[in-house]
């Protein structure tokens, strides 16, 4: 793993994280290509009628997480960021023995939601990021973040895919022991990021609490454009989970094995991108222009997706979309120069609770859709469809980007790795 240059101590605490979202992305990439699989079975193959539930599912998890990662994010200003983390891998690590153990639909249900409750980890991540990389170095620091969501990405849903064909259940119970795996790792080698002096001076509900999250950006005015970008992009974003593998399997006609070598392909892209052009481009262009460009090709990949009437041309999106990639860490980093540390968990939890809303949103949008133009009572059909609304969605996103995102580096803060952050209307921080 390649990462900035920054002093010994901070690059092994990035090195750290990198493991720890890797192996928690690991986990939650085995289940991709079966959990819809073992849905369509509890509903008796009905693919139309699995859809829906795919839908229902993401819904559930994303009004829990809408809930949950504020406090998460306050938790993680108040006491550290380190133990939010070790929770969040034992919680997962349960509760992946918990799914492989159901054998109802309710009780998968019940599943999800307790993953919802859990997934604290990648929001956590970002916080972590912010406290130990100076401001100027945090988009290539998030774009190996996000290189380690891709290698999960690769290894996860090809060896998922393959254990799938074993039993659908085995990925869960190989889930269950990365989770444990990383929390144990976590326990003997993850530092605390989040010195006692630069915490929260305590819980506050007001910000920890969902609807009070989300007032907390109005308090950082260059922030509010910059998070409905994150908004939409990760509503777009939903489109993977919602429908790709019952859309690959309805239009291609591809199992497990196959959507697990397409969604290994989309991580080796995702890896290229974020490991070996973030920094690059964000140094070329700035982090305004480098988020402009990777919505862009987000658009156009899409637009691929939905219009591909063959499995091969589909494909041809894959690259194109990958450099979407780009747009993540730029946003990210732009964010962070914005808050100091005392208030970054809790940032990171109101952006977590607008890709929440999207996730409420987002399955039922796709999912919905794709079982609409499936169904030949319809006048129009359309498999691709998901995928051209997510370009619409994105679209937006660059006119907002265009218009909101600041041209120059952010100059409500001081650019400093340590300092302490004040609004910009000189008002103390929360």
């Amino acid at each position: 793993m390649s990462v900035p240059h920054v002093p010994a101590a901070r690059r092994a605490a990035l090195v750290f994280i990198f493991f720890v979202v890797l192996l928690d992305v690991l986990a939650f990439g085995l289940i991709i290509p079966v959990l819809p699989h073992l849905i369509e079975g509890f509903v008796g193959g009905d693919t139309a009628d699995a859809a829906v539930w795919v839908g229902i599912f993401g819904v559930v998890f994303a009004a829990i997480q809408f809930v949950t990662a504020p406090i998460q994010g306050a938790l993680s200003d108040r006491f550290g960021r380190r133990p939010v983390i070790l929770l969040s891998c034992l919680g997962l690590a349960l509760d992946f023995v918990f799914m492989a153990l159901a054998h109802t639909l309710p009780l998968l249900l019940v599943g999800r939601i307790i993953a919802g409750i859990t997934s604290a980890s990648f929001t956590t991540a970002n916080a972590y990021i912010a406290d130990v990389v100076p401001a100027e170095q945090r988009a290539k620091s998030y774009g190996m973040i996000g290189a380690a969501f891709g290698i999960g990405f690769v290894i996860g849903p090809l060896l998922g895919g393959w254990l799938g064909e074993i039993h659908l259940r085995l990925p869960f119970w190989f889930a269950a022991g990365l989770a444990l795996l990383n929390f144990l790792y976590g326990w003997f080698v993850l530092p605390e990021s989040l010195p006692p002096a630069k915490r929260s001076a305590r819980f506050e509900w007001r910000d920890a609490n969902p609807v009070g999250s989300l007032g907390l950006l109005k308090r950082y005015p260059q922030v509010i454009g910059l998070a409905a970008v994150v908004c939409l992009a990760n509503l777009a974003h939903y489109v993977y989970p919602s429908v790709f593998v019952l859309f690959a399997d309805y239009r291609f006609g591809w199992g497990p094995r196959e959507v697990g070598w397409v969604l290994a392909a989309v991580g080796v892209c995702s890896i290229l991108v974020n490991a070996l052009l973030v920094g690059r481009v964000v140094g070329w262009l700035g982090e305004r222009r480098t988020l402009l460009l990777g919505l862009g090709a987000g658009v156009v990949g899409f637009l691929v997706y939905g219009l591909a009437d063959r499995g091969g041309l589909w494909l041809l999106g894959i690259p194109i979309s990958a450099l979407w990639a780009l747009a993540s860490p730029a946003t990210q980093a732009l964010v962070t120069r914005e808050v100091g540390p005392e208030v970054q968990g809790r940032i990171q939890g109101a952006l977590m609770s607008l890709i929440a809303m999207a996730g409420i949103v987002g399955p039922g949008l796709f999912a919905g859709s794709f079982g609409y133009f499936i169904d030949a009572a319809r006048p129009v059909a359309h498999p691709g469809a998901p995928w051209l609304i997510a370009a619409a969605i994105l679209a937006v996103a660059v006119v907002i980007a265009w218009a909101k995102a600041p041209r120059l580096a952010p100059r409500g803060y001081p650019v400093e790795a340590d300092g302490p952050a004040t609004p910009v209307d000189g008002t103390p921080g929360p």
